[in-house]
């Protein structure tokens, strides 16, 4: 019984929770209706109670302060009335919903300090209950006008609520904004460690911009944690520069590595300066562009996989022209490298011009697959995006492809001997004539898998080839001709080498620089980074 008595007592001691807190729609209506001082106070303690206060309460006077800013709020002697358009002697009572006539009803009108708390109060309702992403981003960008009346709570529960991690991010940043200029010391310094917890560059500026804050010069403990935050986001965007530095060079490496890797089997085999290997990637885009239309048109549903479907079709097609085009005009032409420049050079402008006629000069538009759209962020500014990584992984995946054609399939030990010794190979009984037009297209469709690559990073258009066969008959040269692991290697190093120097001298420089170094090393080593063997 004792025990009994003492549960009781504590169970009346603990204090009843709170009733949630409601608006007072009919004094909230009448405030609207009022004078301008009474505008501004409805308005303004909307925004201040807007933390505790329920969803549908907050729907109720979005509707009442919308129909204020837009003169559809009719304001009779006993209510007030929602009309349809400004100036109507019809409308919907504010509190009962009930349609009513009231044709002498004034509306009133929003001054310049009324309408700025107005639009405010709005967009608190709008970032609160606002039925998708856009209509709260919309309601953010309205409070953040005036971010310094709206309640810290409102933003953490708006915060709390969101479920798009965009809008999220945004509203979570807002709320450290605001405190960080908050008059609370210990609120600020919060709020330091807050932003130095999630570095970027954009919580470097914000955390520098304090240094100019009064309140650093005479608060110590202010002075350290806003030092010691700004040092450890300082750090945190180095390293993330650094990361994306590294990432961007890899990805433009991958890119190298498929323009290059053709080459380097074309030139190492048959010693043809393929001039027109650009155009090969250039088709191989095109081919792409041309597989997503047939999706498109058969298969609407399916589009996101035709990235996937265009990698044997760009294959085959390009191939099929290497072929054709070794057929037909580079077989006459062995062991006389002038002509067979001058023939690959011509199939290059041959292939541009029929494109543009065929087709058109304007860049291609790509649907972007959900696989390779957008992507996640990974430290500070350092963003993985889905298209480089596809990148770097479809490169990788062509590596591999090609090392087992060379090393595993008699194809690839007739390249590899024809290579080696052409004459002895001849002589051995190879069909080296036929070697040669295989080799070739295997050459052209690995350019055409690099034109697969290329559509959701960079612009596709006719004159699209041309800026890789520069930099790929680099990357061949210095990797040693008819090297598969030299291309690797000397994408990796030329392609970093770019994307380290652009920022500092420019795109322009950075390829002098680049050219002037490669040719410093071939003046040493001749014969590129790894010679293949050869019988003499």
């Amino acid at each position: 019984m004792l025990r009994a008595v003492l549960v009781l007592v504590c169970l009346a001691l603990v204090p009843a929770p709170a009733a949630a807190a409601s608006l007072d729609r009919a004094g909230f209506a009448a405030g609207l209706c009022d004078d301008a001082a009474a505008q501004v106070r409805a308005a303004e303690g909307l925004i201040q109670s807007a933390e505790t206060l329920p969803a549908d309460d907050l729907s109720f006077a979005a509707g009442l302060l919308g129909a204020l800013a837009e003169r559809r709020l009719a304001c009779p002697a006993d209510g007030a009335l929602l009309l349809d358009r400004p100036g109507a002697t019809e409308g919907r009572d504010a509190l009962t919903g009930l349609a009513r006539a009231a044709p002498d009803a004034r509306a009133p009108v929003l001054g310049l300090r009324q309408r700025a708390a107005v639009e405010t109060a709005r967009g608190v309702t709008a970032l609160l209950t606002g039925p998708d992403p856009a209509a709260r981003a919309a309601g953010l960008a309205a409070a953040e006008r005036r971010i310094a009346t709206v309640p810290a709570a409102v933003l953490d529960r708006a915060r709390d609520a969101e479920s798009d991690a965009g809008l999220k991010e945004r509203i979570t940043g807002l709320a450290q904004a605001a405190a960080l200029s908050s008059p609370d010391p210990v609120r600020r310094r919060a709020a330091i460690a807050a932003v130095a917890a999630h570095p970027s560059g954009a919580a470097k500026a914000r955390l520098a911009a304090l240094k100019g804050d009064p309140a650093y010069a005479a608060d110590p403990a202010f002075q350290a944690a806003l030092d010691a935050g700004l040092a450890t986001v300082s750090r945190a965007v180095v390293v993330g520069d650094g990361l994306a530095v590294v990432y961007n060079g890899l990805s433009f490496a991958s890119i190298l590595f498929m323009a290059a890797a053709g080459l380097a089997i074309i030139f190492g085999l048959m010693g043809v300066i393929n001039l027109a290997q650009g155009e090969f990637i250039m088709l191989g885009a095109y081919a792409t562009y041309g597989v997503q239309e047939a999706f498109r048109r058969l298969a609407p549903g399916l589009l996101d996989l035709y990235l996937v479907a265009a990698i044997p079709v760009a294959f085959c097609a390009v191939a099929l022209v290497g072929i054709v085009v070794e057929a037909l005009i580079l077989r006459h032409l062995y062991r006389r490298p002038l002509m067979s420049l001058l023939a690959t050079w011509a199939v290059s402008l041959f292939l541009v011009n029929l494109v543009r006629v065929t087709v058109g000069t304007q860049n291609l538009q790509f649907v972007m697959p959900a696989y390779v759209s957008g992507g996640v962020p990974l430290y500070a500014d350092f963003v993985v995006t889905w298209n480089r990584l596809f990148a770097i992984g479809f490169a990788a995946a062509t590596l591999v492809l090609t090392l087992l054609i060379l090393r595993r399939t008699p194809l690839g030990l007739d390249i590899r001997a024809v290579t080696q010794n052409r004459d002895m190979a001849a002589c051995l009984g190879l069909p080296v004539r036929r070697v040669d037009r295989l080799a070739f297209g295997l050459g052209s469709g690995i350019a055409g898998l690099a034109g697969v690559a290329l559509c959701p990073i960079y612009s596709v258009n006719p004159g699209m080839g041309s800026g890789f066969i520069v930099d790929s008959f680099m990357v061949v040269v210095l990797g040693g001709v008819g090297s598969l692991l030299g291309t690797l290697v000397a994408a990796l190093g030329i392609g970093g080498a770019n994307v380290l120097i652009e920022p500092v001298s420019g795109a322009v420089a950075a390829k002098v620089i680049v050219l002037v170094g490669i040719i410093l090393f071939l003046q040493r080593r001749p014969e590129g980074l790894f010679a293949v063997r050869r019988r003499r």
